[in-house]
């Protein structure tokens, strides 16, 4: 029997986290400017947010064999909720990092973990549902964005630009630990011993550090390549990024039905060369409509690609949650490191010529992603 009500309470959760996350992102520039900080003080906060994040993961696929994954969602959902508002409420630099790391630390946990109850629910639906939960997550983020924006408009504060969403993200949480989020995949009752990661899950860790490396450099430089490179105005600076998270979160809409199509494999290798094609023309068309349609492509060809990794992950290991941890680490980490590797090229060569590093990712992801994906199909685990 298919697990209808868990699938929709870990879809209400995976939006509840996106539409956070978006309003969160809306509200940094805020926050920076009411605490007066500088550029470099406001990195070393969203890094403490990001240590968080990476150490919490390294301990929710334990926790998970000891809890349960459905009840430790519903727990770590709940954290996440209650911490949101609390960046607006920091009255300086210390403590922001100390409040960041927490919130941080919820959602990288949060992150693992619905993964991870998600990679169960999909088991149990004996088909590819995990790009469902996916676009679930960016939809929760654009209506994030767009909320907290339209919060500003109307002259609300920064408390109340992340409080007003997390009523809502309240009411999906609370809703959906009452209504489903149950543990449904196999546990034990305690953690064990420390087990060395297969090469398998190694080799999908790698590739999501690779996809999530391409995701955060674009987030973070998209708009400064349009703006400094190519002359844009302002005003029009962002539209590659928004070029990119539309067509993502569009395309995670109908990942699912790609991958009973396609296959999983085939997902990630045209993926992988989609992306790669988007970030050429980007590169080698200078002008703002052909960045919009490449940095589209971008967005379309990594759309389903990290899914899939997950649900590859949650395949080879005998806890799901266990291998969705270790590829949601390192796809963690790939997001942390992609914007200061390429502002580092850019100091040493220029931001057109570092950029070309996110070719070469998603071209490695192209070659060695589809052989991954498809040992895990071959090779399940019993």
């Amino acid at each position: 029997m298919k697990p209808v009500s868990e699938r929709v309470a870990t879809t209400a959760i995976f939006l509840a986290n996106g539409l956070g996350i978006g309003a969160w992102a809306v509200e940094i520039p805020r926050i920076k400017e009411a605490l007066a900080l500088s550029d470099s003080l406001l990195g070393i906060a969203l890094l403490a947010f990001g240590l968080g994040a990476i150490v919490a993961m390294q301990l929710a696929g334990r926790f998970s064999l000891r809890f349960g994954s459905g009840r430790l969602t519903a727990a770590l959902a709940i954290a996440f909720a209650v911490l949101l508002p609390f960046p607006a409420l920091a009255p300086n630099f210390v403590s922001l990092c100390v409040v960041l790391f927490a919130l941080g630390a919820a959602n990288g946990a949060l992150d693992v973990s619905m993964n991870g109850h998600a990679s169960v629910i999909e088991a149990r639906w004996q088909a590819p549902i995990m790009s469902s939960f996916h676009a679930a997550w960016s939809g929760g983020g654009l209506l994030g964005a767009a909320l907290g924006t339209l919060l500003q408009a109307h002259g609300v504060g920064t408390l109340g630009g992340l409080l007003l969403p997390d009523l809502v993200i309240g009411a999906l949480v609370v809703a959906s630990t009452i209504f489903a989020l149950r543990d449904i995949g196999p546990r034990t009752g305690s953690a064990g011993g420390l087990q060395l990661p297969s090469a398998g899950v190694m080799k999908l860790a790698g590739l999501a550090f690779l996809c999530m490396l391409v995701e955060g450099a674009v987030a973070d430089w998209s708009a400064v390549y349009l703006r400094s490179t190519l002359g844009t105005h302002a005003s029009a600076a962002g539209l590659g990024y928004s070029a990119f998270a539309l067509s993502m979160a569009a395309c995670r809409v109908v990942g699912d039905a790609s991958v009973r199509r396609l296959g999983p494999t085939a997902v990630v290798t045209i993926g992988g060369v989609i992306a790669a094609s988007g970030l050429a023309i980007v590169l080698s068309v200078p002008g703002v409509v052909t960045a919009c349609v490449g940095f589209a492509l971008v967005g379309i060809g990594l759309a389903n690609i990290v899914p899939v990794i997950f649900s590859a992950a949650g395949r080879s290991t005998a806890i799901p949650a266990a291998g969705v941890s270790m590829a949601a680490t390192a796809g963690y980490a790939g997001f942390l490191v992609g914007p200061p590797l390429i502002g580092f090229g850019a100091g040493l060569l220029s931001l057109h010529v570092a950029l070309y590093v996110l070719v070469l990712a998603t071209l490695t992801v192209c070659v060695f992603g589809g052989k991954a994906v498809r040992a895990t199909v071959v090779d399940r685990p019993a």
